[in-house]
């Protein structure tokens, strides 16, 4: 049995490769390409089916680990089901909301048993905002696929450290079968992960991140600090633009990491450059796990000055390029 779990992640990362590989077969390239419009920073179209590969490898390894979050894996598969109909069809955004929304309050009551319904309403408003924040930063090679790389391996460990072996290894699967994806995804892209990939990993990111923090596997902001790359641009991106307002439903190429492509950074640079900021949030946050309560407070402080910092740069080299009509 020990042996069975132990494969479980290099199934998912073999998994997801061989379909990954089928997927860009001039048959598999035909089933959705992502055609450039306003928000796209590439020229040309490209499949964007690259999350079932993800989703197949969770799948494999969940048939040898049999993981104790079914209901939380199912829901994920459910989203990637209406995630794809999308991506092949078009649907209504209140249709994609209300499966967004099923998923969440089926994790909430199911698996983990809420019902008051202030609380219920605050997590499942949380599940929903990142399953959607996800989305918004698939938009340059390589990066979500490398947050999920990065930010499962970090829950893993976490739930590792924490003696929840095959919780762990949930997390360490999905982040195989991230892998297994950018080799296909990273700079020059060949498919794209789509909504039927950054949806449920989206909502996985959360549902997981809850799961982990309710069970007493890590507190409550580890989850914030690990998927903080994405969180901070999301989330900042959409104030401004609300302040501004700016039409935020429409799409845009206006967060952060957008615009450091813009600024002639490119997706390898990019990409490499938020790796190393997810990198250090993870560890970050594994590490503050096992200090105390004022530490952590303090590790926290300073990531949020980091953040601030970082943003302040950004937005000035981008008004000074605009300035200079480079951009």
């Amino acid at each position: 049995m020990r042996a069975m779990l132990a494969l479980a992640p290099l199934a998912a990362f073999f998994a997801a490769v061989l379909v990954a590989r089928l997927l860009l077969t001039p048959a598999g390239r035909r089933l959705a390409l992502d055609t450039p419009n306003d928000r796209s920073l590439h020229a040309h179209p490209v499949p964007r089916t690259g999350g079932l590969a993800i989703l197949a490898g969770v799948a494999a390894a969940c048939a040898l680990a049999q993981p104790g979050v079914a209901v939380t894996l199912g829901a994920a598969l459910a989203l990637a089901a209406v995630s794809f109909a999308d991506d092949l069809l078009g649907l209504p955004t209140l249709v994609r909301l209300a499966a967004h929304i099923a998923a969440a309050s089926a994790v909430l009551a199911f698996e983990l048993g809420y019902a008051e319904p202030v609380l219920f309403t605050m997590l499942l408003l949380a599940i929903a905002w990142y399953t959607n924040l996800y989305n918004f930063m698939d938009g340059s090679d390589g990066l979500a696929g490398g947050m999920a790389l990065i930010g499962f391996s970090f829950y893993g460990a976490a739930a590792a450290v924490s003696g929840s072996t095959e919780f762990a290894l949930v997390n360490f699967c999905i982040a195989a079968s991230a892998a297994a994806f950018l080799l296909y995804n990273f700079h020059p892209a060949r498919i794209f992960m789509g909504d039927a990939g950054s949806v449920p990993l989206g909502f996985l990111a959360a549902a997981l991140g809850m799961i982990g923090w309710l069970r007493g596997d890590w507190t409550w902001w580890f989850p914030l600090l690990v998927f903080s790359p994405f969180i901070v641009d999301a989330s900042v991106t959409l104030a401004r633009r609300l302040l501004r307002r700016e039409r935020v439903w429409q799409a845009h190429r206006d967060h952060y990491y957008q615009r450091l492509v813009r600024l002639g950074w490119g997706h390898r640079s990019t990409a490499l450059a938020e790796y190393v900021l997810m990198f250090a949030c993870g560890a970050l946050a594994l590490a503050a796990l096992a200090l105390p309560a004022a530490m952590q407070a303090a590790t926290l402080a300073a990531m949020a000055l980091v953040y601030l910092v970082l943003i302040t740069l950004i937005e000035r080299s981008w008004q000074q390029s605009r300035a200079a009509g480079r951009t």
